[in-house]
């Protein structure tokens, strides 16, 4: 069953996808910033809809999961020098974007099921490829940057359950984890 927020979201995606991708067809420009929007759209959907839900967890779990993808893809950039397709400086691997977007995705997905993640997974593909055909990437720093988004949305990410919820905690002398039902 499809509630009025997924429908929302999916349409939303598929206006935004449809408006956009028209537009971002003239010129590289146009890509990029197509897949700032996208990446960047996913990124606070991925933050607004745990929030809408009232589930601060899931919030938590959604900033956990980008943060990391962010800060793996920013890491590998310092370590790792290879050129912009466009020759403007050498970031092009891994892309932060594509990163940001599947790991945005990813938590939708594993979260709330397919609903969400179908399109978010669309979005996210869409942001890969407007990197691409911005000039920035090439096909492999993107497909890594998939890889990167997704593994770090599967480990911080768990299914939304209203009846259990599972929090890790730990102070200056001891760690646990703290589970809580609702029956």
């Amino acid at each position: 069953m499809i509630n009025g927020v997924t429908r929302g979201l999916m349409g939303s995606t598929v206006l935004l996808a449809a408006a956009l991708t028209t537009t971002a067809a003239q010129a590289n420009d146009n890509w990029d910033t197509f897949s700032d929007v996208t990446a960047y759209g996913l990124v606070a959907a991925s933050l607004a809809i745990p929030a809408y839900k009232d589930d601060w967890q899931g919030v938590k779990q959604a900033g956990l999961s980008v943060g990391v993808a962010t800060g793996t893809s920013m890491l590998a950039k310092s370590v790792i020098h290879e050129q912009r397709p466009d020759h403007s400086d050498n970031d092009s691997f891994p892309s932060n974007h594509a990163a940001m977007a599947f790991a945005a995705a990813t938590t939708l997905q594993k979260r709330y099921g397919w609903q969400y993640g179908f399109p978010a997974y669309g979005m996210a593909a869409l942001t890969a490829y407007g990197r691409v055909e911005a000039d920035k990437h090439h096909w492999g720093d993107v497909a890594a940057s998939a890889v990167i988004g997704s593994i770090s949305g599967w480990f911080f990410t768990d299914a939304f359950d209203n009846n259990v919820q599972i929090t890790p905690w730990v102070d200056r002398d001891a760690a646990g984890i703290a589970v809580s039902f609702n029956w």
